[in-house]
């Protein structure tokens, strides 16, 4: 499975065949192949890909080993890409955007933004109690509980508690346009995260 990491530029629009296209602009790439994982070692087979190269003294000394051994500036981001193949790709090679093409469709991953301790209102969409005629039942999460029998709240209770910041992944994003020169993917619609977040882009798996 091909894929690359990225960063959240921001979001436009692409004019193409007379329509404006909604479009995400990611800075993709390039990465740089850090490590193979074979069958016979590791399990199963994939390609461990560096992105952001950092300097050399914020990287702790295990990391700092990894890529010695491989030959390659330490990178900020390490992640592993399953592949079928993996004497398809070398130590220290490139992959860059031109991975993908025009028209394609790939999966993007990225992380939610964080919303902190919030109410069930925000949380869950929870329509709340009534503003007048003395009502103190405004937003409150209300009844949870059960009576004597079973006596607990049952597991998945939608309640107050942390919202965001949770792994989510836009299935069938169509590739609109690829700028080589400047490492930009535009990914036709939304994606997770805020400017400047991390994203996993990957081939399809549900074409």
């Amino acid at each position: 499975m091909k894929g690359i990491l990225g960063r959240k530029v921001g979001m436009t629009r692409v004019y193409k065949d007379g329509k404006a296209i909604p479009v995400t602009v990611i800075k993709a790439g390039p990465c740089v192949v850090v490590q193979k994982k074979t069958e016979e070692k590791d399990g199963y087979t994939a390609i461990q890909v560096g992105f952001e190269e950092m300097k050399e003294h914020r990287v702790n000394k295990p990391k700092l080993g990894v890529f010695k051994k491989a030959g390659v500036k330490p990178m900020r981001v390490l992640k592993e890409f399953k592949v079928e193949d993996v004497d398809a790709y070398e130590i220290g090679q490139v992959i860059d955007v031109t991975v993908f093409e025009e028209g394609e469709k790939v999966d993007v991953t990225g992380w939610s933004k964080g919303r902190g301790y919030t109410g069930v209102i925000k949380r869950w969409n929870f329509g709340g109690g009534r503003k007048t005629h003395g009502s103190k039942f405004h937003r409150a999460l209300g009844s949870s509980g059960n009576h004597t029998e079973p006596a607990k709240v049952f597991k998945g209770k939608k309640m107050f508690g942390h919202y965001g910041n949770e792994r989510v992944t836009v299935l069938n994003s169509e590739v609109v346009k690829i700028d080589k020169e400047n490492n930009l993917l535009a990914v036709k619609g939304g994606v997770p995260g805020a400017r400047g977040g991390l994203l996993i882009i990957r081939e399809a798996i549900k074409k």
